[in-house]
């Protein structure tokens, strides 16, 4: 769903008391030089309160750093959406791959501003938690699976723009093959129990050209559905 084409009214239907801390969000957000309009209206758009999972609801609406959620898993801040999304350049006409949904604000957020998302993740206790989100929201871009996300969604590939949550020492090489030509990918890179680097990685006829966007801390990419939870 693209921006101009959105269905649902957060301001209307969750009122959540978040007309202050947005705005307060969104001023951080251009102090650090995020100015882009379609960002900022679909950060805006999307209810905040109802993403927040665990311990994550008795804090910050936008707290900068990550927050535990179920199934031992932290969320993404929205300060690092924010980034994500200005370094995928997105142009209203992509299909998205999502790696990691998580609480699924960031697949949220993404539906905003793109034709289509396609968001997997490993714990089925998360991936159904999501998709209610995504039901409130009544979100008609995206789609969401319970499965392995390192390896992608290749029934659905390739993909305009990838972005995933977890981190790994290098770009695995099935999301990089799922990658459409000129297609980007953000991901932090770098050790499972240090500092990492988000960075973009974009198809450049037969090269990956890779650029450093911040430093992050990010759990590690984990392979295969989760047993348990």
């Amino acid at each position: 769903m693209a921006l101009g084409a959105v269905q649902f009214h957060p301001a209307d239907d969750f009122d959540d008391g978040t007309r202050i801390p947005i705005a307060e969000f969104l001023l951080r957000l251009r102090q650090i030089g995020i100015v882009d309009r379609q960002i900022l209206a679909a950060l805006e758009a999307v209810p905040r309160s109802l993403f927040l999972d665990g311990e994550a609801r008795h804090g910050p609406l936008f707290a900068e750093r990550p927050q535990p959620i179920a199934c031992g898993q932290q969320n993404t801040p929205p300060i690092i959406v924010a980034r994500m999304l200005k370094a995928l350049a997105l142009t209203g006409r992509e299909r998205v791959l999502d790696v990691g949904t998580g609480t699924g604000y960031l697949a949220a957020v993404l539906s905003m501003s793109v034709r289509h998302v396609y968001t997997v993740e490993r714990f089925r206790t998360l991936a159904g938690a999501a998709e209610a989100r995504f039901a409130a929201i009544r979100s008609d871009s995206i789609t969401s699976v319970f499965g392995d996300g390192i390896h992608g969604w290749s029934e659905k590939a390739p993909f305009d723009r990838i972005v995933t949550t977890a981190s790994a020492p290098q770009p695995p090489k099935y999301l990089i093959d799922q990658l459409a030509p000129h297609g980007v990918m953000i991901m932090p890179v770098g050790p499972a129990d240090g500092l990492q680097m988000l960075t973009r990685f974009q198809r450049v006829d037969r090269s990956i050209e890779s650029t450093p966007i911040c430093p992050v801390r990010f759990v590690p990419v984990i392979p295969g559905k989760a047993v348990r939870l």
